[in-house]
């Protein structure tokens, strides 16, 4: 006999109910005025942040991923700091954005509680997972816009209880007037608590941070207990516990409810009303489809789909159990699983028109799968080893600088890996006569950035998860573009765990990168070390400054590595020489429109990447200190020149 009970209809809909204004909640933070169109642009925006007592100067910079000297401080006993970061507008959203990462430091928790409580509204709720355990990495986008030219700056900023126009305007020297216009504003009485508004600047905000004190300044101290009655207290006290009664009533609640609907969804029947109503919510290759595509999934309770033979044309590309071809060893997330049927069609039959290119452990091919674009990448049955190493590292690490894999398939030859789609394509096909690719020179700053994240995707595997990686496969054709020309490091067919012995962090491997990104002690014994990753990117930074490949043909049948070439104009020269040679070897399609001595240091830094000896290499979390100093002088720089329409080609198009 079945004793449970099915959840009544009223059950259902506060569910429901409690579903909707979740992602009311998520939705409703869109600033509607500073929506945009070009993704090209890219811009200086600050955002204010009101820090907790226990945030450090370090755990600021780790939250919003960046340096000490873009932080700012505001006096006056408001106890706020500025946050400066490049903001762009995101191709998929229509919003400007800036992306960071959280690192989660508790025991893990929701992902829409630990987004609101670390970022108190800066944040848009990313799609993820619904839970993040400890260690786990959000990647998250942070709400910013680019000024149309009237101001110099924006920034973001999260009303407050007593906030007004007035009071914003006087406070940040901006005009009523201004905020107003800017936010769209009908009634200047009417600000609503908790929401985002814009805050017009025409100067930077705040005082340099206090370097010598690691700690933010503490919120200003709460009335003490002995300015109020013993009436007063005792009220408090009252209505404190009645809210925390209430409070924890209400998540009772909605936990009894939740777990009564879960049961009642293992029933066959009630899987399918509950996929029936939100069959006009699946689709999209998302984590919100875990949500509010499949209420099963959200609860935890769904069941495996057996994907049946649908015709006697595909029986011998049946997948027959597709889990069961992944080691046990992956210890990760459940991955998304795609029937083969549905991919044979996302690429109209794997069509020649559709092929992306052919990369070192497969071919990639563009789909449009479930209403998203997305690549994916077709390897023989051969290719287990390469599959599972992808596997292995892709569905453990997140990070906005990596290629995001959405899910898999495979048959019984073949093995299918769905990727994230990069609209924008390889860096190397916009740096090696980009026209005949169809594309437009990348402008110097656009280089920088570029240079910057595959540093922080590079130093995220080295440094920041428990479980290391080095590459092996570093090179402009494996990172990927995306529409706003961001960079995602691809290609993890190749990658090895780092085990950390008392000798050091090597491994030992067969030479696989390509010719001229190889450093010498890789070449020589196969030891595969952060520093061969290192030396890579150094090769990188070269052909980002040059616009040459990594092998240069010479004249007749001799090829040369570019590194040498450009080491040979950097090496034992006085500076002044080394400028005057460097320029010389300089992209022409950026017909100057750079600024010479940044140049220059991102070449010094090239040439450090690519020295001979490993130990003298500097690791990725230097680099990316580095590349963020000149990204953030080519700003100014750029600044400088008022506006010269001929400097803002590609992606960084007038301010």
């Amino acid at each position: 006999m079945n004793f449970i009970q099915k959840p009544s209809l009223r059950s259902v809909l506060l569910l429901h109910l409690h579903i909707f204004l979740l992602c009311l909640y998520c939705t409703s933070s869109y600033p509607t005025p500073m929506n945009c169109t070009d993704t090209s642009r890219i811009c200086t925006s600050f955002l204010a942040f009101k820090p907790q007592p226990n945030q450090t100067l370090a755990v600021i910079q780790s939250m919003f991923d960046v340096l000490p000297g873009e932080i700012t401080v505001e006096g006056n006993g408001w106890d706020y700091i500025f946050i400066r970061k490049n903001c762009s507008c995101a191709a998929g959203m229509k919003k400007y954005v800036s992306n960071t990462t959280l690192t989660v430091k508790s025991n893990g928790g929701y992902v829409h509680d630990l987004v609101i409580e670390a970022y108190d509204g800066l944040a848009l709720m990313p799609s993820t997972t619904p839970w993040v355990r400890k260690g786990g990495v959000i990647s998250l986008s942070l709400f910013c816009s680019c000024s149309s030219g009237l101001w110099n700056y924006f920034m973001s900023y999260v009303v407050r209880d007593g906030d007004s126009v007035e009071s914003l305007a006087s406070r940040f020297g901006a005009s009523m007037d201004s905020i107003e216009t800017v936010n769209a504003i009908d009634n200047p009485d009417s600000l609503a608590v908790g929401s985002l508004y814009y805050i017009p600047l025409n100067s930077v905000p705040g005082d340099l941070y206090p370097l010598k004190n690691d700690t933010p300044p503490a919120p200003n101290p709460s009335p003490s207990v002995d300015n109020f009655s013993a009436d007063e207290v005792n009220h408090k006290t009252q209505v404190s516990h009645e809210w925390i009664v209430g409070g924890l009533g209400v998540g009772l609640a909605l936990i009894i409810l939740s777990i009564i609907l879960c049961v009642a969804l293992r029933s066959p029947n009630c899987m399918v009303e509950a996929r029936n109503k939100a069959k006009d919510n699946e689709g999209k290759i998302s984590n919100k489809l875990y949500i509010f595509g499949n209420l099963s999934l959200f609860c935890g309770c769904g069941k495996s789909v057996d994907h049946k033979q649908t015709d006697g044309e595909s029986s011998s590309r049946q997948i027959t159990n597709a889990s069961a071809l992944i080691p046990d060893i992956l210890d990760m997330d459940k991955p998304l699983v795609f029937p083969y049927e549905e991919i044979f069609s996302s690429t109209d039959g794997f069509s020649d028109t559709n092929l992306l290119g052919h990369r070192t452990c497969g071919s990639v091919y563009y789909g449009l799968l479930r209403d998203q674009e997305v690549a994916i990448k077709r390897m023989t049955g051969a290719k287990t080893k390469e599959f599972t190493s992808e596997m292995k590292v892709l569905f453990k690490v997140h990070h906005v600088n990596l290629v995001e894999l959405l899910g898999y398939a495979a048959s019984q030859d073949e093995f299918f890996l769905i990727y994230e789609y990069a609209q924008k394509g390889s860096l190397r096909s916009h740096l090696h006569d980009p026209q005949n690719n169809g594309h437009s020179p990348l402008s110097w700053i656009t280089r920088v950035q570029i240079a910057l994240d595959a540093a922080r995707g590079l130093e995220y595997i080295h440094e920041h998860i428990k479980t290391r990686y080095v590459h092996q496969d570093i090179k402009t054709s494996n990172i990927l573009l995306d529409a706003s020309f961001r960079a995602k490091i691809s290609d993890f067919g190749l990658a090895k765990f780092i085990p950390k012995t008392d000798a050091g962090e090597t491994i030992a491997t067969n030479v696989v990168n390509a010719y001229g990104y190889l450093a010498p002690e890789y070449l020589s014994n196969g030891l595969a070390t952060t520093k061969s990753d290192v030396y890579a990117f150094g090769v990188i930074l070269f052909e980002i400054i040059s616009g040459k490949e990594a092998i240069i043909q010479t004249q007749g049948p001799e090829k040369r590595p570019l590194a040498s070439i450009m080491m040979a104009v950097l090496r034992n020269s006085p500076e002044s020489v080394s400028i005057s040679r460097t320029i010389n070897l300089v992209d022409p399609t950026m017909a100057d429109l750079y600024p010479h001595d940044f140049v220059f240091k991102m070449a010094m830094l090239a040439k450090q990447c690519v020295d001979e000896d490993p130990v003298l290499r500097p690791d990725m979390k230097q680099d990316v200190i580095s590349l963020s100093q000149i990204l953030l002088s080519s700003v100014e720089w750029e600044a400088t020149l008022a506006g010269n329409s001929q400097v803002f080609s590609g992606p960084v198009q007038g301010r």
